[in-house]
Formats: structure tokens, sequence, C-alpha cells
């Protein structure tokens, strides 16, 4: 799936749950940019992965906590996430982040 290009009507959305949606942007093994799209009072679990993250909120307002940190970030805010960290979100309002992952997620694969 590694391309260089990659148009809207190829974009193919994967149903998470929840209202929660996800979708692969464009990808290669060094690096990977995801959508996720949620309803208001959808909820991105704790987790964690080993890579890093970075989250730009292109729509929305979301409750990101990191780490036992909370911050509320507003549309056009961003957060990184260090490799290993707990972390999750709440939507506040229907909302979308962008997030790029390194090395790419070959689970979202």
């Amino acid at each position: 799936m590694s391309e260089v290009f990659k148009f809207p009507e190829n974009v193919v959305w994967t149903d998470l749950g929840g209202g929660n949606m996800r979708a692969v942007l464009s990808e290669r093994p060094e690096l990977m940019m995801v959508a996720f799209a949620f309803p208001k009072d959808g909820v991105g679990a704790l987790h964690s992965h080993p890579h890093v993250q970075a989250s730009f909120v292109a729509e929305g307002r979301f409750e990101v906590t990191i780490d036992g940190q909370t911050e509320i970030v507003d549309r056009g805010g961003s957060f990184i996430v260090p490799p290993g960290a707990l972390h999750g979100v709440k939507a506040l309002e229907k909302g979308m982040l962008i997030d790029a992952f390194t090395p790419r997620r070959d689970d979202f694969l």
C-alpha cells in the first residue's frame, strides 16, 4: 500500500465501533498518517504503543490524557505522545484527529 500519492476516493474508512472511524491516509515503513473521526463523547481508550505519535486536531475539541496529564485541545491544536506513554482521548464534540506515527503502525494495515 506504500504509495507516493493517495487521493480521497481511495481512502478506506474502518469502523472501530461506538461511532469511531479510522482511515490510513498515507504510509511507508518509516512513517504513517491516519485520520480518526469521533462522534460527540466518542472515546479513544487509554493505551500505549512503541511509536512516536504526533496528533493535530482538525475538527472539534478533545480532552487528551498523556501519562496522567489531561488537557483540553481545540481545533488547530496538537500534541505529541512519546513512545510507551499511556494516552487516550474523549471527543467533547464531533471531531477529527490527524495522527502521524513513526515508525508505521502495521496493526492498522
